[in-house]
């Protein structure tokens, strides 16, 4: 038994949301019980105590498109790479990082990337992973790292015509694997899905492939508009729209993702309402690419199951959602745009995606939930409530406020101390590998 308090609890859950002074209970991988303080403490004395100073506790953070691949690029400057607009990005850095990736580096740059979602508080990721220069047993390196780490994961590889057939069928072989691996566990920590890269960079044929070699378990997980080119060579190559694409190939449904939605209009939008295709919203990397601001205040109101990543810029689900609340009213010039979907988009759709892959309920501290809990230190110097907490959390906290966090009822960070590794020499060994994947990108 373990217990978490005491603090300010935020629950997510309607009939109990807020806590001045309360406490989670955990047994095993789940919730028993949130309450207060003094009555937890008192039903279970022989428990473990996992202080949290007053702070404020809360459900695990879930990022809903992440890119672990991207982890070796901070501080990587490409020689001759000045890119003009979002292909030269795509071609000159991160098909370029993708290419030279060993699967040693695929592992090295999950457990550097898992640790920084530890720390700021992230207990499930959906990733999206490219190592073209290594496709075959990729995913396998990454679950290597995720079981090493302990989070919560769902991965996929992008297959993309970009480097040929022989590269595509790889891609669609190692989801087709790893899916099936997923599928036969048991554990409820790991998932699979069928990744794509994007319309513009996948033929009908691929697609057809990977449609033969997909579980039907399992949805997609694609780029979708996020550039203006990839609409332009959909309408072009095939006289519709990427959505009426997607749709017509069966990538569509409840179980697919579709990530960005820039360049869509109205009539998609309701294309993917009548499919039940959820939307993971990228804001930090939307505008580091000048990609433009999607339609996503548009999507939420129709009532899109829209949920909210990161897209490998950052791993601080905190932070983008700072940059969304930003970036949504100022695109719209409207004071009170993404107040309220923004918030919902990370912790209802999230929840919500995350539910369509794992079977244990997350996102609310809540009993018989998944034990997925953070605590940060953060003490408010206003009163705090149910009514407002959005707002202490919004303008008061980062991820690295974060101090515990606890996933599946295991202690992954324990006083901003990781349980599971020697931080350090992990990050010496990715330090070196980095090194040598830049000399091989530049020569």
């Amino acid at each position: 038994m373990l217990l978490i308090g005491p603090g300010r609890v935020i629950t997510r859950d309607s009939s109990m949301p807020f806590l001045e002074h309360g406490g989670v209970a955990v047994s095993g991988d789940l919730i028993v019980e949130v309450g207060e303080w003094s009555a937890l403490q008192s039903k279970y004395p022989g428990a473990e105590i996992l202080n949290a100073h007053g702070g404020v506790i809360m459900p695990g953070l879930i990022n809903t498109h992440e890119h672990i691949y991207s982890a070796m690029a901070r501080g990587l400057s490409v020689k001759g790479y000045h890119p003009k607009g979002f292909l030269d990005i795509l071609e000159g850095m991160w098909w370029n990082i993708d290419r030279h990736l060993t699967l040693e580096q695929t592992r090295l740059s999950a457990m550097t990337t898992l640790i920084d979602c530890v720390k700021n508080g992230v207990t499930t990721v959906f990733d999206h992973h490219a190592s073209f220069y290594h496709i075959p047993d990729s995913l396998f390196a990454i679950e290597e790292a995720g079981k090493a780490v302990g989070i919560r994961r769902c991965l996929c590889y992008e297959v993309s015509d970009r480097d040929g057939m022989d590269k595509a069928k790889e891609g669609v072989l190692e989801n087709q694997r790893f899916i099936r691996y997923a599928l036969e566990d048991d554990s409820d920590m790991v998932k699979g899905m069928m990744g794509v890269h994007a319309s513009f960079t996948v033929s009908d044929h691929t697609f057809a492939l990977m449609a033969e070699h997909k579980p039907e378990e399992v949805g997609y997980h694609i780029h979708v508009a996020e550039g203006a080119y990839d609409l332009e060579h959909c309408q072009k190559t095939y006289g519709k729209t990427l959505v009426e694409r997607l749709r017509d190939l069966g990538v569509l449904g409840e179980k697919t993702l579709a990530v960005h939605c820039i360049y869509i209009n109205e009539e998609e939008m309701d294309i993917l309402k009548s499919t039940g295709t959820m939307v993971v919203h990228n804001p930090e990397s939307n505008m580091g690419n000048a990609c433009g601001c999607p339609p996503t205040m548009k999507l939420v109101e129709k009532g899109v199951l829209t949920g909210l990543g990161t897209d490998g810029y950052t791993h601080d689900m905190l932070e983008s959602w700072k940059v969304a609340n930003i970036l949504h009213k100022h695109h719209l010039k409207d004071p009170n745009a993404a107040w309220v979907e923004v918030p919902q988009m990370l912790f209802d759709g999230n929840a919500a995606i995350a539910g369509r892959y794992f079977s244990t309920p997350l996102g609310a501290l809540k009993t018989g939930y998944g034990a997925d809990i953070i605590v940060t230190d953060y003490i408010p110097n206003t009163p705090m409530d149910e009514g407002n907490c959005n707002s202490h959390i919004l303008f008061g906290m980062t991820g690295r406020s974060t101090i515990h966090t606890v996933c599946a009822g295991k202690v992954l960070m324990r006083d901003r101390a990781l349980t599971f590794c020697d931080e350090e020499q992990v990050n010496a060994h990715v330090r070196e590998s980095a090194a040598s994947l830049w000399h091989s990108i530049n020569g």
